[in-house]
């Protein structure tokens, strides 16, 4: 088992989902049971599936969980690229919340 506050990649996935739920709570009302939903879900899938693994007995385990994780980063990127396509974020606040989540799936 793994100290979670010990691990640099729950650390960092913590990070960008707090910005995120920080960038999509302007998101506009009608979004409230779609994208900001689902963007919200997907950032806090990744570090919660990093956890669960660290959590887990075997490195196998942990294995699978990084792959679950590694799953939910794309989907996270994939919703913040269109939340800035539809025009719900600016460039230069999706910019470093990409950047983080990049660097995650490194």
């Amino acid at each position: 088992m793994h100290n979670l506050n010990d691990l640099k990649i729950w650390n960092k996935a913590m990070d960008f989902s707090e910005k995120t739920y920080l960038l999509s709570a302007n998101f506009p009302t009608e979004e409230k049971f779609g994208l900001t939903s689902q963007i919200r879900r997907s950032a806090v899938s990744v570090p919660s599936n990093i956890a669960e693994g660290a959590g887990r007995n075997t490195k196998g385990e942990f294995k699978n969980f990084l792959g679950i994780a590694s799953g939910s980063s794309y989907e996270h990127y994939t919703q913040l690229i269109l939340s800035y396509r539809l025009n719900l974020i600016e460039e230069e606040k999706v910019k470093p919340v990409l950047s983080e989540v990049i660097e995650v799936q490194k």
